[in-house]
């Protein structure tokens, strides 16, 4: 399999008042196309702001991105937003879905800005909540609405999938079915997907897992003995 990630030496600094916090330590690893990667780090690691920098969402201040051979770090601002809207979906803890929009109306906002993407109804039946579309979000479960944001950041065809603390707003049988989901998701489509939890049991289901602390990798390897999300527990 290829790279379809790369980052080398990521460098992120905010400043504190009159010092710099190191958010990001010259971070380096690889993702391969098809890969599950979970991305482990309690609060205050340096995980979001990594996702923020491989998502377009946030700059770095230091090294290299690339992305499907293309280093997004180096792109002018319109150019990053393209590439993003193009290459990248991004599913967030709080789903973030428009509530005077209905289900399939939510998912259409990604399709139309998309350049080449999925049938809307295929995407909504993938995730399960077809039979929902005309309803609006206040109408479903927290675990419906994170279907939603699912196929909403699926629905694009995009390459790379990241999930931030996708389960953290949700119960334990509504995680289990939303990871479950995000498998069959990379699976189905080939869809490359980092998911960025506190969670260390999620690591089980992994192809490869990276721990994060204090803005540094200190555990990056394939993980030779793969759970399925059923058979997660904590």
């Amino acid at each position: 399999m290829k790279k379809l990630v790369t980052v080398k030496d990521l460098i992120k600094i905010y400043r504190a008042g009159a010092a710099d916090f190191y958010a990001l330590k010259k971070v380096s690893f690889y993702v391969l196309e098809g890969e599950f990667c979970v991305v482990l780090g309690p609060s205050g690691s340096g995980k979001s702001t990594l996702m923020n920098i491989i998502g377009g969402i946030d700059r770095a201040s230091g090294g290299s991105v690339e992305i499907m051979n293309t280093q997004i770090t180096a792109l002018k601002d319109n150019a990053l937003t393209e590439f993003r809207r193009e290459h990248i979906g991004i599913v967030f803890q709080f789903y973030n879905l428009i509530p005077s929009l209905t289900i399939k109306e939510n998912v259409e906002v990604a399709a139309n800005i998309a350049k080449n993407p999925l049938d809307i109804d295929e995407v909504l039946d993938s995730v399960g909540i077809l039979d929902q579309k005309n309803k609006f979000p206040s109408k479903l479960s927290g675990g419906q609405q994170q279907r939603v944001a699912i196929a909403r950041a699926v629905v694009k065809n995009a390459k790379l999938l990241i999930c931030d603390e996708p389960t953290g707003a949700l119960d334990y049988e509504n995680s289990i079915e939303v990871l479950k989901l995000l498998r069959n998701i990379n699976k189905k489509y080939n869809t490359t997907v980092l998911l960025v939890t506190h969670n260390s049991e999620i690591a089980k289901m992994a192809d490869r897992i990276m721990a994060l602390k204090n803005g540094e990798i200190v555990k990056n390897q394939v993980n030779q003995n793969i759970l399925q999300a059923h058979e997660l527990e904590w």
